[in-house]
């Protein structure tokens, strides 16, 4: 394996002067320890069995490189394996989109199976798919999709299949480990092990039987992915994230790795809460922590952040009437008014468990509340508060911390799912055809942002034309409004 890592560089560069093909595989955008290894053995895998092929194999990491000091368990593991970083190959040192349009590039997804909307034009080159969750649609190549713990169970089964002799040590250690950190030490009670993340688990170690024990491997893994000291929030938040979209918010999902109290008690937190949403775009955020106790059993809080209370209320409303699967959420306190905090009963509902969820809320969103006008943002890039906060701007609210409690705010209409109040009008495929004047929102991307909710245009919807949307949960459209531009 490092003597293949180290190759490819070279093989790049070669191929990109003599315009001689590439075949990269490639991982999520959130380039986690599952994506940086799955993307890299199956790149070993491919190249060693390929042998016809005169492509060059090439792993790549989906994030710029200097964005790779976040992911410390990553790093942890490569220097454990005596595989320099240096060597690997980010999405910023290759152009993919001018291979393909040379018609040069092959595509192998790993640990995704959705390219978001600026990689759209590269679906062409998709050949095939791994991926370990459930498929959103139907990829037109081959396709190797299974509800397990770890992608890299999949990769390490596909090896599996092939000569024996090309397994390696350095291999057999990363699928190892990354298993294991993702199916939380093979602990059931975690809810992410599968039956065959069990059995090639015990495969690898019994081809490789010298290998780190369980616990210690996994201790030191965990204590790496939970070293954020030294990271300021913005790093914190984009070290393990993701984003949704409609056409109307886009809000991130970030897991953080301290407890919620250590993260609340963060100096200047709403402020730089306030500046991280502004700077990526985002109208809200859910900061979902893990940590664990001392029988290293999981335990999870998570706190909903937006300037704006309707966007605040809907998603605490939408993630406490959860039921698939139950959250059990039971609030808690927090010094901050534009932050509600819960603890998690359901220690089990992982974020890749919550995102369905959220991703049903942003289609109702979408559909209901439409874009929103760029007057009725504030300066940190949400939308705009009620006028009692209107002057906070990216500081400190004046709204008083105990009118914002769990239960709901004064004057922030709740977001009610049209098919809670009616199950004759529970949407369909299709349904949204029918309705003239709403405007479709684009199918939420496995993507860290897919597009800004503003490309299409600026709709001239006035603040009170915004809020008979929220309140009634229908699409409402003034006479004077014009559909926004498409491209």
């Amino acid at each position: 394996m490092e003597r293949f890592v180290r190759s490819r560089r070279a093989a790049l560069q070669e191929h990109v002067q003599h315009q001689q093909e590439v075949h990269a595989v490639l991982g999520n955008e959130a380039c986690d320890l599952d994506s940086m290894v799955s993307a890299l053995a199956l790149a070993y895998y491919l190249a060693k069995t390929s042998l016809e092929s005169k492509a060059a194999l090439v792993p790549v990491l989906n994030i710029p490189r200097s964005e790779f000091l976040l992911r410390t368990e990553s790093t942890f593991l490569l220097r454990e394996q005596q595989i320099p970083d240096s060597c690997l190959i980010f999405r910023d040192e290759i152009d993919l989109h001018a291979l393909h349009r040379a018609g040069l590039l092959s595509l192998t997804l790993v640990d995704h199976h959705i390219l978001p909307s600026g990689d759209a034009a590269l679906e062409e080159a998709v050949i095939e798919v791994i991926d370990h969750r459930p498929l959103e649609r139907e990829p037109r190549c081959r396709v190797t999709a299974e509800l397990v713990g770890s992608c890299a169970t999949l990769v390490t089964e596909r090896i599996m299949q092939g000569p024996a002799e090309l397994l390696d040590r350095q291999t057999a250690a990363l699928l190892r480990g990354t298993i294991l950190l993702d199916c939380v030490n093979m602990s059931p009670e975690a809810g992410k092990v599968t039956p065959k993340d069990t059995q090639h688990m015990a495969l690898l170690e019994s081809k490789f039987p010298d290998l780190p024990a369980r616990s210690v491997l996994f201790e030191a893994l965990q204590t790496a992915k939970f070293d954020v000291s030294g990271l300021t929030t913005d790093q914190m938040l984009r070290k393990d994230l993701k984003a949704l979209s409609s056409d109307g918010l886009v809000l991130a999902i970030s897991a953080v790795y301290v407890t919620l109290e250590a993260f609340l008690q963060r100096p200047g937190l709403q402020q730089d809460l306030c500046t991280f949403c502004q700077r990526h775009g985002y109208g809200g955020l859910v900061a979902m922590t893990i940590s664990f106790n001392e029988r290293n059993e999981p335990f999870r809080q998570l706190a909903v952040y937006s300037q704006h209370a309707a966007v605040r209320t809907a998603v605490c409303g939408i993630l406490e009437r959860a039921n698939n699967p139950p959250l059990d959420l039971s609030p808690l306190g927090s010094l901050y008014p534009n932050i509600r905090a819960y603890h998690q009963g359901n220690t089990v509902a992982s974020r890749k468990k919550v995102l369905p969820i959220l991703k049903d809320f942003l289609r109702e969103w979408g559909v209901a509340a439409g874009p929103m006008h760029p007057a009725d943002k504030d300066p940190c890039g949400t939308m705009r508060p009620e006028p009692k906060d209107s002057s906070a701007g990216c500081g400190e609210s004046d709204e008083n911390p105990e009118d914002s409690d769990v239960a709901g705010e004064a004057g922030a209409p709740e977001y009610e799912p049209r098919c809670r109040r009616d199950p004759a009008r529970c949407p369909r495929h299709g349904d949204a055809l029918l309705e003239d004047d709403a405007p479709l929102p684009p199918t939420p991307m496995n993507s860290l942002v897919d597009e800004c909710p503003l490309d299409r245009g600026l709709p001239k919807l006035s603040v009170e034309a915004i809020f008979e949307k929220f309140s009634h949960i229908t699409v409402v459209r003034p006479s004077n409004s014009s559909s926004p531009e498409k491209k």
